[in-house]
């Protein structure tokens, strides 16, 4: 919700990046986008005091050293905004307020969405058709920029990951109780420390294994499908090309991350 918010409002607004010079920009990719908000602002607020407030209750840690680690992290990325001569004041200003009242105003419903996305049976069905919807119906731009891209990616990732915690929550052990119950951290060992590496490499592997294979076949698909090759790079900025693209291979992605990789954990005997 954050990021499409973001994104949509950068190509609504239209409001241009620092000039330069006098700004020394330091990164390019972007650099076609507007620039208010800053969805690395939006991004990196919503995360930290997302993670604060869904955990503080659930772990034992001291509430002040969450608010400070949230807001030290924070502060950071939208400072390395500005130092990069990628955003101007205003802009990581706009996004870290907006991103904190889109947490205010979804903070209530929290409960009420989560019971939802891992009961409803319209759950898997709504995932897909709502943000493929929102992609196809991106705001128009007289040039290309790779903001439509890059919101069909976080879509479609978040599409295919909500769908594999759906499913998980069906077959494998159910993760809404409604019941609160906290948790302490372990005691770092060893062993522990071990266990972790390997979670952590095999999954990446197998993410990036997914990716890697799912962008080649349904590049290869679009590519027979629309006639250009998959070297092409204007024809994969197409609508047709760059949605579907993106959207099928990053909701792979984040499916294989939440059902994939831990039945691989599982049966590896890491969990």
């Amino acid at each position: 919700i954050v990021m499409y918010i973001g994104q949509v409002s950068k190509d609504i607004l239209k409001w241009p990046r620092p000039l330069s010079p006098p700004v020394v920009k330091l990164e390019m990719r972007t650099d076609a986008e507007y620039g208010m908000p800053s969805t690395h602002a939006m991004a990196a607020t919503a995360i930290s005091f997302s993670f604060l407030i869904a955990t503080v209750n659930q772990y034992k840690y001291p509430f002040e050293l969450g608010l400070v680690a949230a807001f030290v992290f924070s502060t950071l990325v939208c400072l390395s905004r500005l130092y990069t001569g990628m955003h101007t004041v205003l802009d990581v200003i706009g996004g870290a307020l907006i991103s904190a009242v889109l947490l205010v105003l979804l903070y209530p419903a929290w409960d009420m969405i989560d019971h939802l996305l891992l009961t409803s049976p319209f759950c898997p069905l709504l995932s897909i058709v709502v943000p493929l919807v929102l992609c196809y119906n991106y705001p128009k731009l007289d040039y290309y920029s790779p903001t439509r891209a890059d919101t069909t990616t976080i879509l479609g990732a978040g599409a295919g990951a909500t769908v594999g915690f759906w499913l998980d929550n069906q077959y494998a052990a159910p993760a809404y109780t409604g019941e609160n119950f906290q948790l302490g951290f372990p005691l770092i060992t060893t062993k522990i420390v071990g266990v972790v590496l390997a979670r952590f490499f095999i999954g990446i592997f197998v993410v990036l294994l997914t990716r890697q294979l799912m962008k080649s076949v349904v590049l290869g698909m679009l590519g027979y499908r629309y006639k250009f090759p998959i070297g092409d790079l204007e024809a994969r900025r197409r609508l047709e090309v760059e949605v579907p693209y993106k959207f099928i291979t990053y909701s792979s992605v984040g499916f294989s991350a939440t059902v994939l990789v831990p039945l691989l954990h599982e049966l590896l005997g890491l969990m």
